[in-house]
């Protein structure tokens, strides 16, 4: 995809639904009720441009939408369209409420301690269940450090600055 402009993805064609060129799509977004208002949608994949398309939503079927994307009307090019990404510009995605950030927003913030001590980059974001575990790779490179982005451990996120402070609680570092 191209660098120039910020994507977010929004959902995932997974397949032709019926002959007349309508797909489903797997929603990849926390407010599915987007989907409700919308009237044009970028499809794309990681290697190539996105393509603006007109957008109608037809219903939904077993957690996916049902709906048509541009001027397809066959089921033959409807199938062209399997595992490309719904994706709008960033500065169209779901203002989030106060201390609510998206996943790729997180990646790469520096993470400080309290202490002023640099622990690394946060790298990934996992979602394992209660709440999401801020997976951090240390400034020498070895191994990794798991913050469970909880308040008594993530005190501030400055998207700005680029950094996240955090406090280490006891048990969070392996003793050297």
């Amino acid at each position: 995809m191209s660098e120039a402009r910020a994507w977010v993805v929004i959902g995932e064609i997974t397949r032709p639904h019926g002959v007349q060129g309508a797909v489903k799509v797997l929603p990849h977004t926390d407010y599915p009720e987007r989907f409700d208002s919308l009237t044009e949608v970028y499809i794309g994949t990681d290697d190539a441009e996105p393509e603006l398309m007109s957008f109608s939503l037809l219903g939904w079927q077993k957690g996916q939408l049902i709906c048509r994307v541009g001027e397809i009307d066959s089921r033959d090019a409807a199938e062209k369209l399997r595992g490309k990404l719904l994706l709008v510009p960033r500065e169209d995605a779901v203002q989030l409420p106060e201390g609510y950030y998206y996943v790729f927003d997180l990646v790469g913030l520096a993470v400080h301690t309290e202490d002023g001590q640099y622990l690394g980059r946060l790298k990934e974001v996992l979602q394992p269940g209660a709440n999401d575990v801020y997976v951090v790779e240390p400034a020498d490179g070895k191994g990794e450090i798991l913050l469970p982005a909880i308040e008594d451990v993530v005190l501030d996120v400055d998207l700005r600055e680029g950094r996240m402070l955090v406090r280490l609680l006891p048990g969070l570092l392996e003793e050297q």
